[in-house]
């Protein structure tokens, strides 16, 4: 078997066209690409022109541009793509299907979103220098209504995006716990379902355990936060894997998650990690992580590799062209504000938000090769996004050669146990 080379990158919030000659550093950034067999790129993106319905809620801004930019973003030398995100279904269905329509047109293959739950699960395929390279995207961030379904008998699916749902339960030890009976003795939260409970509709809690409102808790001897991924979705996906694994040489799997451990947004949540090593048990070789909008550590488990999250690579939120009414709405500016005066609004005249994070621009492309069915020779490329620069400038990647960035990536992966050689601004995972 050949070996072949491969780099993916994170988010691509791209509102922007990219110009014919590039920017500075864009060329580095293009060559690197172009040096691999397979290029995987997430688009956290809708492409339409305003052929979708604004969606009632959107994953933080409405997000649509301009399907030339598909052009822009295939030149850049990516040939393998993610649809399943949080804003996906920014603008409905109808934005969901004009998106995937302008990918089909463009002969972009991508996974992840489809015309209802088996088209979005399944994988895609890439034929690289004689091997066959599977492609399984799937989304844990979303709004229910994003959710793909599937058909029956005598009904269409809905449209959507490749699900990966959790449940969260809280354990307390036994003050907390106390605390949290007590506190809804007080709001008389649960009311409604004590009340079905003593009619006989609904069995009372199991002992230890206690819901307020729709969150659990459970008794325990210390205080942590326990996630799972929901099973039904993560047989489905397992099953997809395994039929990926006897049509393909390779089989990747991408998954876009903003979950995280508590407060600490650079550590995943435990259902993600279950959720990672589950895939590469099922055949997966790579798991491509992305999402947060800013690196989390690298996992080297059973033969595969899980990159958590790789940050960003494009970041351009505060340019889209189009907000819709619900945008001001929420924001409780006037309907006629302009897109520039809104992201003023948002982000206090740049005194908070993404802008204002320096974790945010700075990201990593990651490389590795694949001989034999034995993954070799992973590298990590850091890359800049321009923070500091002004809104116009901003979200554009550049090679950075940080080292120091590098070593922060490092220890977020010593968690895991992995390790790196980091030299001449590139680091090396110790395989």
């Amino acid at each position: 078997m050949s070996k072949i080379s491969y780099i993916a990158t994170g988010d691509s919030f791209i509102t922007r066209r990219i110009p014919q000659k590039g920017y500075e550093g864009y060329q580095q950034v293009e060559d690197l690409i172009k040096t691999h067999d397979v290029a995987f790129n997430n688009l956290e993106m809708t492409f339409h022109d305003r052929e979708g319905i604004p969606s009632a809620v959107s994953g933080g801004t409405w997000a649509m541009a301009d399907p030339r930019i598909l052009d822009d973003i295939k030149r850049m030398g990516f040939n393998l793509f993610n649809t399943a995100n949080n804003h996906s279904c920014d603008y409905g269905h109808g934005g969901l299907l004009a998106t995937i329509k302008y990918l089909n047109e463009k002969d972009m293959i991508f996974s992840g979103t489809g015309k209802d739950l088996g088209d979005a699960s399944k994988p895609c395929y890439f034929e690289a220098s004689g091997q066959r390279i599977a492609l399984i995207s799937v989304c844990s961030s979303f709004d229910i209504s994003a959710m793909a379904a599937g058909q029956t008998k005598d009904m269409v699916g809905r449209p959507g995006l490749n699900p990966l749902r959790h449940t969260t339960h809280y354990h307390l030890d036994q003050q907390h716990f106390d605390q949290v009976v007590e506190l809804a003795k007080i709001t008389r939260v649960n009311a409604g379902k004590e009340r079905s409970v003593r009619n006989g509709y609904k069995n009372p809690p199991q002992e230890g355990t206690f819901v307020l409102g729709n969150i659990s808790f459970i008794l325990d001897d210390h205080c942590w936060i326990e996630s799972v991924p929901n099973e039904k979705d993560m047989q489905r996906i397992e099953a997809e894997i395994r039929e990926a694994k006897k049509q393909a040489d390779v089989v990747l799997v991408s998954l876009h998650a903003h979950e995280c451990d508590g407060d600490d947004t650079t550590i995943p949540a435990q259902f993600i990690e279950t959720f990672s090593r589950r895939c590469i048990d099922a055949g997966c070789s790579v798991m491509i992580g992305h999402g947060p909008h800013e690196v989390r550590g690298i996992e080297l488990y059973h033969g595969g590799v899980i990159f958590y999250s790789l940050g960003n690579f494009i970041f351009e939120t505060e340019t889209v062209e189009y907000q819709p009414y619900d945008a001001y709405a929420n924001r409780g500016v006037s309907l006629d504000t302009e897109v520039g005066d809104y992201m003023d609004d948002r982000s206090k005249n740049g005194t908070c938000g993404y802008g204002t994070l320096p974790e945010i621009w700075e990201a990593v492309m990651a490389s590795w090769c694949i001989e034999d069915g034995v993954v070799k020779e992973v590298k990590l490329y850091p890359i800049s996004l321009g923070f500091g620069t002004r809104r116009s400038q901003l979200g554009l990647p550049v090679l950075s050669a940080d080292e120091d960035f590098l070593h922060r990536l490092e220890k977020l992966s010593n968690a895991y146990g992995t390790e790196f050689k980091i030299e001449n601004g590139v680091a090396s995972v110790v395989l």
